[in-house]
């Protein structure tokens, strides 16, 4: 850190909305040169502060302070004008323009004394701004024939087109490989050099550990501490995290494992899954692990009846199966959960209760043919309950609710059609510690209720805490399964590269 003046504060910051505290009173600090990770459980309040910061909502109450000076954020535009850039997780854009085009966008350079864009010279200072964070991709290529990491350089370019002082990274290493993250926090400590502050929102701990200086931790929208890194433990952020000590993170349970209720047989989907033969049985959660590319999501959505498959089949409750649709799938009692929550899982103008209820709404259906609204409220109303989701009302839209609680309404969504095989796809995907817990608990429950659990996970600790058996994918193939007694990262690291 350059001194002892900080760079950002934020002190104090309130803002409600219609039944909602979402912050009260919370504090931030960041000097320049320094990374700071801004962590909290989903629903905690840090996308709301970050909101604020760059200009999206408006506080209700507290100060933010640039370098000495206080200041009204009026908007976007006039925090960019202050030097605050924020990259979201889902990057900004777009793919049938050029690298420079999308580096400039809005902030266009034109020829002198007209209005015509000057390609040459975006191409030209583009070049230069990639170079200052060792990136070498041309700037005349265009963005659909790049790769994610390289998306994330465009971003970070783009803020340096706009001297940006204060960079907010949410969840940047999301979509990331583990070559593209190294990458990623090379630029990150070139940004620092330059006496850049980086706030830093992740969920995955080794990431905060590795790359930030020091952390500030929010819970149900206030301000819990400040800490340097160097000085805690992964422990200690939980508790700060979560309010409670995490004593068991992976509440493992076993139950008697009866019938088989799914079987597959010699499943094959072009050249993705190859010949993939397993069973899962009542009370059971098979964990299905793999590399990126593995096939995994790819199994699960041809079980599901999303894919077509080639050839093989598909058992349930040892009776053999045609299944062609998600429909025909939904039928025989088996339910796919996306790792894409939002493209996949969610409508996100629609409301918590409609998200709920939507493949289950004949349940509701009187003998006039129209919905039962106060026994769908009923329901919803318990699995809101049930699942400690954090919603002010059922007809709050989705997408204003945390990515934790979002799942937890699709897995309500599936929960209520009483499914006897549950496929899901990455579960905990960018999920804080304690709702993560919460949904390894619900997982638990469907095994003691005799319930099949297909559990999809890129976590490894995950993966070896939760389930019953691991399968193990590389390449299409089935590799190895391993029992409960057998799980070890070496073991399933040997069969997921395929020795």
């Amino acid at each position: 850190m350059e001194n002892n003046k900080p760079l950002l504060q934020m002190v104090d910051i309130s803002k409600s909305f219609p039944g909602v505290k979402a912050l009260q009173n919370v504090n931030l600090k960041v000097h320049r040169g320094e990374v700071l990770a801004l962590l909290g459980e989903n629903g905690a309040g840090k996308s709301t502060l970050m909101k604020i910061l760059s200009g999206v909502y408006k506080k209700d109450l507290g100060k933010v302070i640039i370098d000495g000076d206080e200041v009204e954020i009026q908007g976007i535009k006039h925090a960019e004008s202050l030097g605050i850039t924020i990259i979201h997780q889902e990057l900004s854009v777009l793919p049938n323009l050029t690298v420079s085009e999308n580096i400039f966008l809005g902030n266009e350079k034109f020829s002198k004394g007209t209005r015509r864009i000057n390609k040459a010279l975006m191409s030209e200072r583009s070049k230069s701004f990639l170079e200052q964070i060792g990136c070498n991709i041309e700037p005349d290529t265009l963005v659909k024939d790049i790769n994610v990491g390289e998306m994330q350089m465009i971003e970070i370019a783009k803020a340096l087109t706009k001297n940006s002082s204060i960079i907010i990274m949410d969840e940047p290493t999301t979509a990331l490989t583990d070559v593209e993250t190294k990458k990623l926090f090379e630029v990150i400590r070139k940004l620092k050099e330059k006496g850049m502050a980086i706030i830093y929102i992740s969920h995955r701990m080794d990431e905060i550990f590795e790359i930030c200086d020091s952390i500030t931790v929010l819970r149900d929208g206030k301000y819990v501490g400040d800490v340097e890194t160097k000085k805690v433990t992964k422990d200690d952020l939980i508790t700060m995290m979560v309010g409670r000590k995490l004593e068991e993170q992976f509440p493992y349970k076993e139950f008697d494992k009866t019938e088989t209720l799914l079987k597959v047989e010699n499943v094959s989907l072009r050249d993705k899954v190859k010949n993939a033969s397993f069973e899962v049985k009542a009370g059971e959660i098979l964990g299905v692990a793999g590399l990126m590319g593995a096939g995994r999501t790819e199994l699960a959505k041809t079980i599901f009846g999303d894919y077509k498959m080639n050839s093989g089949e598909i058992y349930v409750d040892g009776k053999k199966v045609r299944i062609k649709s998600p429909k025909d799938a939904i039928e025989y009692g088996i339910c796919y959960l996306s790792e894409d929550r939002k493209k996949e899982g969610l409508i996100l103008n629609m409301s918590v209760r409609e998200n709920m209820t939507l493949s289950n709404l004949k349940t509701y259906e009187n003998n006039l043919m129209k919905i039962n609204k106060r026994s769908e409220k009923s329901e919803v109303k318990e699995y809101i309950q049930k699942l400690s989701i954090k919603t002010p009302t059922q007809e709050q839209l989705i997408k204003n609710l945390s990515g934790g609680n979002q799942q937890k309404v699709i897995l309500a969504k599936w929960l209520m059609l009483s499914p006897k095989v549950l496929i899901i796809d990455e579960p905990t995907k960018g999920i804080d510690v304690g709702a993560k817990k919460e949904i390894y608990e619900v997982l638990n429950e469907l095994k003691s209720a005799g319930k099949a659990v297909i559990m999809i996970s890129s976590d490894m600790a995950e993966i070896i805490g939760v389930s019953d058996r691991v399968m193990v994918m590389h390449e299409g193939k089935i590799t190895g399964q391993l029992n409960r007694n057998e799980l070890t990262q070496e073991n399933i690291m040997k069969y997921a590269i395929g020795i």
